[in-house]
């Protein structure tokens, strides 16, 4: 992006009272800076590192570690093997929200691929059944491909609308991660393109699509159960205009407050939603809310013929 367009720095104003802070959110559009590379080790961390590593945050999984700028764990033989996962590190506090839930007995990614939750999941909450839900059908393979390669296990691969998840396991999820498909503004601060993000029509159609997911997410959980609500995109008709909809619509979920992101409170909303932005220097940026369902109940099995019946694949 050469110059700023008309449509972000509407959305800075929007954003960020002062001046200096949409002159520090455009820049990082307009002139991305290249950030720390992250990874998840899926097994025990090789003595010594191959890697070099920035300072662990006081609240960054010890699973996690940020990389010093310029290092490209990808091409690592470690990579191949499975021994991490990469991902940004936005991603990570994205989805940090759900380290200190637990037992989980059956845990559903409704948007998965290519992954990075799920295999965040498995590691922090280690449910007993892990259900990976993607509806389209062009990502599947890298789903599959990343799983198999980091040994997430037990796990079922599923290809359903959310709404059929919905009709067919109610009540059943004592975790249910929802990585809602977004306008991707994000995509922009790592240097890439996402035509059109900035746009109303755009954001409009998303935050549709969005709450249509979380309807029937919500459906998923079981009583005292959760629900994650992470998004890497910026425009608040996507995030906490969202969770405004959702707890409206659903008064038995309420907004869970998450101790160790609590610096990172949206100014937008009093609920207990949380930001990270690309001038902060950590990632691309992204937004989170964590819903408990406040039911008293006991959670519902998932039918014994639910899994004969739709996974594509067992691991």
């Amino acid at each position: 992006m050469d110059k700023p367009s008309n449509l972000l720095l509407k959305l800075s104003q929007r954003l960020f009272e002062t001046a200096d802070d949409r002159a520090a959110f455009v820049d990082r559009l307009v002139d991305p800076k290249p950030v720390s590379p992250c990874i998840l080790w899926c097994q025990t961390k090789p003595d010594p590192l191959p890697f070099e590593r920035e300072d662990p945050l006081p609240w960054q999984p010890k699973f996690v570690d940020r990389l010093i700028v310029g290092q490209k764990p990808g091409q690592h033989p470690l990579h191949d093997k499975g021994a991490f996962y990469c991902l940004d590190f936005s991603s990570v506090f994205a989805v940090s929200t759900v380290q200190t839930i637990a037992p989980v007995n059956v845990a559903l990614d409704m948007c998965a691929s290519p992954g990075g939750k799920s295999v965040f999941a498995t590691i922090a909450v280690r449910p007993q059944q892990l259900l990976s839900n993607e509806v389209i059908g062009k990502r599947i393979a890298a789903l599959i491909s990343n799983l198999k390669r980091c040994r997430v296990s037990p796990a079922i691969v599923l290809r359903l609308d959310s709404k059929i998840l919905a009709e067919e396991i109610p009540n059943t999820a004592q975790l249910v991660l929802v990585d809602a498909p977004c306008s991707g503004q994000s995509l922009i601060a790592k240097g890439g393109k996402a035509p059109g993000c900035f746009h109303p029509v755009t954001i409009n159609s998303n935050a549709n699509r969005q709450k249509r997911i979380l309807a029937n997410s919500a459906q998923v959980v079981a009583p005292q159960g959760y629900l994650a609500y992470t998004t890497c995109t910026y425009s608040p008709e996507e995030n906490e205009q969202v969770a405004d909809w959702f707890l409206e619509r659903f008064p038995q979920f309420q907004a869970i407050k998450v101790p160790h992101l609590l610096s990172y409170q949206s100014h937008l909303t009093t609920l207990p939603c949380y930001r990270m932005f690309p001038q902060q220097g950590l990632g691309a940026g992204a937004f989170t809310v964590l819903f408990q369902n406040q039911e008293e109940a006991d959670a519902e099995n998932i039918p014994e013929d639910f899994f004969d019946r739709h996974s594509l694949i067992k691991l």
